[in-house]
């Protein structure tokens, strides 16, 4: 019981690891400085964080001449983080369960848990009557209301002490003008709450949207579950981690038998699925997310008859999906991508899969911070680990290709602040199938190097030692194209279109095609130019 524990609540602070991450994208230095404290934190390793490690490792600083009595780098750049963190957690993170801080005059930060249940305010007392006159209750009746209060002072002061009855009448009167200024004082302010709380709705969600309520116990998001399974969490190429199934109703999970899985670097999303009719209800904070959904197609019986529907909150997302026609075949990886998910009225996102022709099928999805009206960039580096760029940016570990090969030895490129994007290389003939969301155009980037022909004394290589050709959805993009010829040996290069229509089925299909040698790529970069 203990490890399970202990298991679930370093998923817990990984997770929100990710989501400050997130938050501090605009930021890069803080992001880097603040994901080499906590890894090290989280694997027991405190004994590496000290201000050498954080100015050597993090801010580049020379490990023979660096001296902290003169170089506050270190002791800057985490006091910035350390306000940073207090910041978020007393205003965006305010409902978070795990809190990252970083304690005074330490570089060691602490993952702490804390109760975000609700707590209901006390109700304001009442104004008693020789206060009426100058509330804020009084305010909120408005003029007309201040001068009813007056004049029952007025009378209560001119009247005469030892006529009783008309003393009795008279507190009579004021009693029921003390009961119409609490209605009609009560009635402006639902009008003022509820004014507001249109203006906050308005400025946080897009038009159109029901959202009101935030469920108290909203999933940390990135969220990422692997449906049909329940185990320990598992973790991608490029770190992050994957859940057990849950939020789920109905259907049944399996495991799927062990075939090889194209167009993906992590097969282990496709070793289980949920099948039947079923849905999830996963409750999620009011905002903007994006929604990712991982399938893959086995041999069918009968091709034609494979057919189911995928809906968010009641409208659809997919409409006889039919897996292996969106794939180009079975044991083909597929994913599809929707932007500007947002959680129903009732703070829950709810996903229904539903048989049209045949049962649904689903092997993992995954729920990201959305950026409203577009999707996240894509970052692809054609190399086995994952990349950050100097701005901060994660490229993910090679994914969605299809045939070719990957360089073993890295080579050393120049003319980019990124020589570590163009380190490797994808070379051959062979394809990649990035998915995006149907709805946008995007902008392609291309990152080239000529990483294996290097010039020597006899002259045989130099320009028209490779030419190759890109197409992206069967349209040339580049033709004869020489990177030699543009930028030489060990150079990095970019080529840039824009505009860029994605299939039907919701896919960039770039296609690199040999003319002589091989075609070659280093990085790819996807982003959406919807605004």
């Amino acid at each position: 019981m203990t490890q399970v524990a202990d298991s679930n609540s370093t998923c817990s602070e990984r997770a929100e690891l990710e989501v400050m991450l997130s938050a501090l994208a605009r930021n890069p230095r803080l992001a880097k400085l603040l994901k080499f404290l906590a890894e090290r934190a989280l694997q027991g390793k405190t004994e590496e964080i000290n201000e050498y490690t954080i100015a050597t490792e993090v801010f580049d600083r020379s490990k023979t001449t660096f001296d902290g009595s003169t170089d506050s780098i270190a002791r800057v750049e985490t006091f910035r983080l350390r306000k940073k963190l207090k910041e978020y957690y007393e205003t965006e993170g305010k409902d978070h369960a795990v809190v990252i801080s970083l304690p005074g005059r330490s570089y060691v930060p602490e993952f702490t848990r804390r109760d975000v249940s609700l707590q209901l305010s006390a109700p304001a007392p009442i104004p008693q009557a020789n206060e009426l006159r100058d509330s804020s209750f009084v305010e909120l009746g408005g003029e007309g209301s201040k001068h009813l209060a007056e004049a029952a002072f007025k009378m209560t002061r001119h009247t005469g002490p030892n006529n009783r009855r008309k003393q009795i009448l008279l507190y009579g009167a004021i009693a029921i003008i003390l009961v119409f200024l609490l209605i009609l004082g009560a009635f402006r302010l639902v009008l003022r709450i509820r004014s507001a709380q249109s203006e906050n709705t308005a400025a946080v969600n897009p038009p159109n949207s029901t959202q009101s309520v935030t469920p108290a116990n909203a999933a940390h998001v990135p969220l990422r579950l692997l449906a049909g399974y329940q185990g320990s969490p598992k973790i991608d190429s490029a770190g992050a981690y994957w859940q057990a199934d849950r939020y789920f109703s109905g259907g049944a999970a399996f495991e799927r038998p062990h075939l090889p899985v194209a167009r993906t670097s992590d097969p282990m999303l496709f070793e289980h699925w949920r099948t039947g009719d079923f849905s999830y209800d996963i409750p999620l904070a009011v905002g903007t997310y994006e929604l990712h959904l991982f399938f893959v197609g086995s041999a069918p019986e009968e091709f034609n008859t494979q057919f189911f529907d995928v809906s968010a909150n009641g409208s659809l997302l997919l409409k006889a999906f039919n897996i292996n026609a969106d794939a180009l075949g079975p044991n083909i990886a597929d994913e599809k991508v929707f932007k500007d998910i947002h959680p129903d009225k009732d703070g829950y996102l709810h996903l229904k899969f539903s048989t049209e022709r045949s049962s649904p099928e689903l092997n993992a999805l995954e729920i990201l911070p959305g950026i409203p009206h577009r999707q996240q960039p894509v970052r692809l580096v054609m190399q086995p680990t994952a990349v950050t760029d100097h701005n901060g940016n994660l490229w993910h570990p090679d994914n969605y290709f299809a045939s070719g090969a990957v360089s073993d030895q890295p080579r050393l490129v120049s003319g980019t602040p990124d020589p570590n994007l163009y380190a490797f290389e994808r070379y051959g003939h062979f394809t990649y199938s990035i998915p995006v969301d149907t709805r946008g155009r995007y902008t392609l980037v291309l990152h080239f190097a000529e990483l294996y022909w290097v010039p020597d004394a006899s002259g045989s290589v130099g320009v028209g030692t490779r030419l190759f050709r890109v197409y992206c959805n069967g349209s040339t993009l580049l033709d004869n194209f020489d990177i030699f010829k543009e930028a030489g040996s060990q150079h990095a290069l970019t080529r840039t279109f824009y505009h860029l229509r994605p299939s039907a089925e919701g896919k960039l299909d770039l296609t690199f095609d040999p003319i002589v040698n091989y075609a070659t790529i280093s990085a790819i970069e996807v982003i959406d130019e919807s605004e």
